[in-house]
């Protein structure tokens, strides 16, 4: 990320930001500490933390004369003012069933791994396909240390010929799950799988054949990827192309509109930004919507089945 900051200084930032870089140790408290001080002490805008607890602590202080926050952390959900980066499983599971229920799909099925993140993905899966006249049938949390044997045998008591089973696995692995639905027939001809981004984070496994999943274009952070290997002489990964992008979006937003640019109206503005991560926005939860390809699983790899999802 550090890295990326620099290429992304060095291509657009120099003649117009001064860029302030902490190092967290990877420590959550000491992450909290710099945090605070960064939007104490005279910052136009914050890009971090990394570390979960401490972009949650961030989220939780009032005052409205805070600088904006955009928060690198794994899973945040986002706070008024304190905004997600990165893709969650939530709208990678909202995108994949919207695309579904595009195609004409009604009923689902949401079997979500129970946590703290369980409700925020029901909600965003279940908002996603209202649009197409579409709604969950049941939403089942399970536990990843069963396997989830439990609740796709209750799926089959509580739900008759459903068109589509939704699985967030959240940071388990999803295949004991998927053995149990195949050992349904899931999917079949009449039954679509739909996966996430959280899959993506795990070998591709035999198990997650047909199944369909929205998540980041590794076509757009080609650019980036291929002058951050040349300057720094190792790939690039997706932490790379959300620091290029945060530091870039702070730049453009200098650029056009000064160095009191970073409002609310100007970070939520509804036509979104484009980045080497694609088209995402921010809302005024704090959350962010992509738009991203929509691929099936096929032999071990991903197929390209729509090159976006819906828009926002």
């Amino acid at each position: 990320m550090l890295d990326a900051a620099k290429l992304a200084m060095a291509d657009l930032g120099n003649n117009l930001l001064t860029l302030t870089v902490e190092d967290t140790r990877g420590d959550p408290g000491n992450a909290k500490d710099l945090a605070i001080k960064a939007i104490t002490t005279g910052s136009k805008v914050v890009i971090g933390p990394t570390e979960l607890p401490a972009a949650q602590h961030i989220a939780k202080l009032s005052g409205s004369t805070r600088p904006p926050v955009l928060a690198l952390a794994d899973n945040f959900a986002g706070g008024p003012g304190v905004y997600a980066v990165r893709l969650s499983e939530a709208d990678s599971a909202a995108a994949g069933a919207a695309a579904v229920a595009a195609k004409g799909a009604k009923k689902f099925v949401l079997l979500v791994a129970a946590g703290s993140n369980a409700a925020a993905i029901e909600k965003r899966v279940a908002n996603g396909l209202s649009i197409y006249g579409a709604a969950l049938a049941v939403t089942l949390p399970y536990a990843p240390a069963d396997g989830g044997a439990k609740a796709v045998n209750d799926m089959g008591s509580l739900v008759e010929a459903p068109d589509a089973v939704i699985v967030a696995s959240g940071d388990a692995s999803p295949t004991p799950l998927l053995a149990a639905l195949k050992a349904k027939g899931i999917p079949g001809k009449t039954v679509s799988l739909i996966g996430t981004n959280r899959w993506l984070e795990r070998p591709m496994d035999p198990s997650f054949e047909g199944a369909y999943i929205a998540t980041l274009d590794q076509g757009e952070t080609g650019p980036i990827a291929d002058r951050f290997n040349a300057t720094f002489h190792y790939p690039a990964d997706v932490n790379v192309a959300y620091a290029y992008d945060m530091v870039a979006l702070t730049a453009g937003i200098a650029s056009a509109v000064g160095p009191n640019g970073f409002s609310k109206q100007v970070l939520e503005n509804a036509s979104g930004f484009r980045g080497s991560t694609g088209l995402f926005r921010f809302r005024a939860d704090g959350s962010s919507q992509r738009t991203m390809p929509f691929y099936r699983v096929e032999k071990g790899a991903l197929k390209l089945v729509e090159k976006s999802t819906a828009g926002f």
